[in-house]
């Protein structure tokens, strides 16, 4: 028996509503190829998690935001890291100078990760962690977290990102070459697969390449090349593709073409099962359903009368909420002035939950089906985004184009263009060239902690004082030798964790074998 939400779906009006319309194409949600969704009920039964992506200054002031969050109906959370966490630098690392706490929150050592996480119930909430480069050491780190809690490793949900074939893209934030990055993310599917496996081993994330100006087909393309490229080296290190690809998820933009979005959405999922089942013949149907988080366009908030970011924010979360979203992070208004504040990150979520109880468009799913324009749309984008994969294919895969940089080179023509249409005034943005008043920017953005840095520095100072200095150097020189073996990394990342071996230092033991990477000129 179906646990719905409900007793009765109906309009305001009093309308019976159906779960879902059958058109002439037969197609029912929940079954090959989940064009119209991944489950036959979709929101009817559960709604999308309400994941608010959050992090700045110290673990304990970010641990304060998150309980906030989770108070005001949050479901899951989402971990915002500083930049120098985001490359495997320890806050005391003197490339981290001026960035400590800033983007993110600064997570250094295990201590850290404990106060990040105090008093949050790891076996009830699933956790995102926007974590690429330094993905094993930080999800080691809330591994550890875990078992302190008494919450054993089989038991915790959430998601890594551990996409690094996009920061190459678009993001930036690598340190080794791709190679030993690959292999890295290999040995995190395999050791999670049997110890870890309620979690998301990757978000394949396309939502950084549209934020650095792709179109819509060329955010599916190269997010779903990068996949493929994926799932080739696990199956290349001997894993079985229902080994892991049931626990694939990805990460995209929603922007502010209402229509498009939304038929980009029902094409991502089309598109990846025709890939998954012609390709590789997966026995778990799970392997071909191609689950995803949104979250909303970063790029088109504006300083500008900061207010009409509400608008934007509404018009694409209900885009990803209609083209059939698993959870939803909404931005804030104030986001492009600084941090959220208390008051916008509570408008922000407060988004959602409206679209979710006053709506109505949580009660059907997939409720555009059957529209000619969206129907039309969706195979358009389907067409266009499978060529576009091929040519990726006829380059030599993902990771061949980008060293080529064809991938970077192609977003940066398609930036080019839609900036210039904006500085033209033949694409009009609401406060940025029409619209146009003389204002005084009221908002006043979140104020940082100025003594994070050297709160920090301290931490670290006593950590490296109080552990056993010889064990933490022996288990670090295993990791350097294992680098250069097929062994897999993640056991040994994980106890010199429980020894407090810092972020960088585990790090560090690696770069020693893998060296780190600098993208060629001109890309």
């Amino acid at each position: 028996m179906v646990d719905f939400r409900k007793d009765n779906w109906e309009t305001l009006g009093g309308i019976s509503i159906p779960s879902y319309h059958i058109g002439n194409d037969e197609e029912i949600p929940g079954q090959p190829p989940y064009t119209r969704g991944i489950h036959e009920h979709m929101y009817k039964t559960r709604l999308w998690t309400m994941r608010q992506y959050a992090g700045f200054s110290s673990a304990k002031e970010t641990n304060e935001r998150f309980r906030l969050l989770l108070e005001r109906g949050q479901k899951g959370l989402s971990v915002a890291f500083d930049l120098p966490t985001q490359l495997g630098l320890d806050a005391d690392d003197p490339l981290s100078e001026g960035e400590v706490g800033k983007v993110g929150v600064s997570i250094s050592t295990l201590e850290d990760m404990r106060e990040l996480l105090d008093g949050i119930p790891l076996d009830k909430v699933s956790t995102s962690m926007t974590i690429n480069a330094p993905a094993m050491v930080l999800l080691a780190m809330y591994a550890v977290v875990a078992e302190e809690q008494g919450v054993s490793m089989n038991k915790i949900s959430g998601t890594i990102q551990n996409d690094i074939l996009k920061e190459y893209i678009a993001r930036g934030t690598y340190v080794f070459p791709p190679t030993p990055s690959m292999r890295l993310i290999t040995d995190i599917f395999e050791y999670c697969s049997t110890s870890i496996p309620k979690w998301n081993t990757i978000s394949i994330s396309g939502y950084h390449i549209r934020e650095a100006g792709s179109t819509a087909v060329q955010e599916l393309a190269f997010t779903i090349s990068n996949a493929l490229a994926y799932v080739e080296s696990a199956i290349d290190k001997g894993l079985d593709i229902d080994q892991f690809a049931p626990r694939l998820s990805f990460f995209f933009n929603c922007h502010n073409d209402f229509l498009e979005e939304v038929s980009k959405f029902r094409a991502a999922r089309r598109l990846w099962y025709d890939l998954m089942t012609t390709r590789y013949e997966p026995k778990n149907p799970r392997s071909a359903m191609l689950r995803f988080h949104t979250q909303v366009a970063g790029v088109s908030l504006t300083a500008q009368q900061p207010l009409n970011n509400i608008s934007r924010v509404t018009i694409q979360a209900l885009a990803a909420v209609c083209g059939g979203t698993q959870s939803l992070h909404t931005n804030s208004y104030d986001e492009a002035l600084g941090l959220p504040t208390e008051e916008s990150a509570t408008v922000a979520l407060r988004t959602q939950q409206i679209i979710a109880e006053e709506s109505g468009v949580a009660d059907v799913v997939d409720p555009f089906a059957g529209s000619y324009h969206i129907e039309n749309l969706t195979n358009e984008i389907y067409t266009q985004t499978m060529n576009e994969v091929m040519k990726i294919e006829s380059i030599g895969g993902a990771l061949s184009a980008i060293e080529q940089g064809y991938q970077q080179q192609e977003i940066h023509s398609t930036a080019y263009r839609y900036y210039n249409e904006i500085e033209k005034n033949t694409r009009k943005i609401v406060g940025v060239n029409h619209g146009v008043l003389d204002e005084e920017i009221k908002v006043q953005p979140m104020k940082l902690n100025p003594k994070v840095t050297e709160q920090q520095h301290q931490r670290l100072r006593e950590t490296r004082n109080s552990r056993d200095s010889k064990a933490v150097e022996q288990t670090l020189a295993l990791i350097s030798n294992a680098c250069s073996s097929n062994e897999n990394l993640f056991p040994l990342v994980i106890e010199a964790v429980k020894l407090n071996a810092t972020l960088g230092e585990i790090m560090n033991s690696m770069k020693e074998v893998f060296g780190t990477y600098m993208a060629p000129s001109g890309f």
